[in-house]
């Protein structure tokens, strides 16, 4: 969920130092930083721990959502192999970094006994130690959100509890993704595609927590040992009110046209008999090597998420293939009956797009209208060349 600190904030990194026990005067408290739109990792917010004690000269914040970015990130990314790591910075220029975005900066004080809070720091510390602070991170069930529930989660056991009855929705994980994503469409269209049906599934409320909205919300809800977690909210900083801006690159606008541009192509070659090869074979390698991505994603990564993806039923690998088959005349039978079946797979997806187990995006619909048209026209078309 985030790329990590800037390369500026690595520089700032501390160091670990030696353990220090904690004075009488010490807090831990769970900081919560908004969104930020400017990027597709920083559009859910982040969340990190403080250990503040005035007394030892301790400001310090835990943050879970480092990597290095490297050569092997792409492919670690594909292959669901992401390795974060828990960074420890100095308070101050942490906080600033975020407020710098305009993300707002709120702190919750935990009500926490003094050896509680040596427990919490001391588990940090240990976290911290270069042969402990690497993690596989999963964008849903272990990233820089649930790293820091859990650190209490694990310290605390049963004695904390989490009251999820503040949840009135019944949201799946893509429908929170959709809701914080809503102003980066291509964003949303891309993990929309890639993911598939355990997206789907409605979570309960310590799942929602893979949000840190959701972390500072539910630490508010929770108690240990029966006494409320948080003891007193600061709002460190207030974003500002910032204004959407229209943008014309927007999928709804790009795949419309295309589609507006595949009709007119298609009555064009429908009445000179004759196909656009070119745009046949463009158009379906792309829909095949997604299809060809989208499998590799579901059967030969980590990527839990990316199983059982029902966007292979427009993204077909095989249309790679037929793609290539495009250029050899002594394919056109076949792949008259080809396109004739995968037009009727298309009419078909289209007619059950809003009820299939897996919500598709609703961007996607000119798209495939646009592949069943030309999938028709070429399955007359070639027909015809073959008599």
């Amino acid at each position: 969920m985030k790329k990590g600190i800037v390369a500026v904030f690595l520089l700032l990194a501390l160091s670990t130092s030696a353990q220090i026990p904690l004075s009488d005067r010490a807090e831990i408290s769970v900081i919560t930083c908004g969104p930020y739109q400017g990027e597709l990792y920083s559009a859910f917010g982040h969340s990190a721990i403080r250990v503040h004690d005035p007394e030892a000269g301790v400001d310090l914040a835990y943050n879970y959502g480092v990597f290095q970015f490297n050569s092997a990130f792409y492919l670690n990314f594909t292959r669901g192999h992401l390795l974060y790591n828990l960074g420890v910075y100095p308070y101050d220029r942490f906080r600033d970094f975020y407020i710098s975005q305009n993300r707002y900066v709120h702190e919750q004080l935990l009500n926490l006994r003094a050896e509680q809070k040596q427990k919490v720091a001391d588990y940090l510390y240990h976290n911290a130690q270069p042969e402990n602070a690497t993690y596989r991170y999963d964008y849903f069930y272990n990233n820089c959100a649930t790293k820091v529930r859990d650190v209490f989660v694990v310290l605390f056991r049963d004695s904390l509890k989490f009251d999820g009855t503040y949840v009135t929705t019944s949201y799946s994980l893509r429908d929170l993704t959709d809701i914080y994503l809503a102003q980066q469409p291509w964003g949303d269209l891309g993990i929309d595609i890639c993911l598939g049906l355990p997206m789907d599934k409605k979570i309960t409320p310590f799942e929602y927590m893979f949000l840190p909205d959701y972390v500072e919300s539910g630490f508010d809800h929770a108690t240990l040992n029966g006494v409320a977690l948080v003891k007193e909210k600061k709002v460190i900083y207030e974003a500002a009110p910032e204004t959407v801006s229209f943008r014309w690159f927007h999928p709804w606008l790009v795949f419309g046209l295309f589609l507006l541009f595949t009709l007119v192509l298609s009555y064009s070659d429908w009445q000179k008999k004759k196909l656009t090869k070119w745009f046949d074979v463009a158009l379906f390698s792309i829909a095949g090597w997604v299809g060809v991505l989208l499998l590799f994603l579901w059967t030969a990564t980590d990527h839990r998420a990316a199983a059982n993806n029902f966007n292979l039923l427009w993204a077909f690998p095989l249309h790679a293939l037929a793609a290539i088959f495009l250029l050899r005349k002594q394919f056109y039978p076949l792949l008259s009956n080809y396109f004739r079946v995968f037009g009727i797979l298309s009419v078909a997806t289209l007619l059950l797009w809003f009820v299939l187990p897996q919500r598709l995006n609703v961007y996607l619909i000119p798209f495939v209208v646009a592949l069943g048209v030309r999938a028709f026209t070429m399955a007359k078309l070639l027909a015809v060349k073959r008599r």
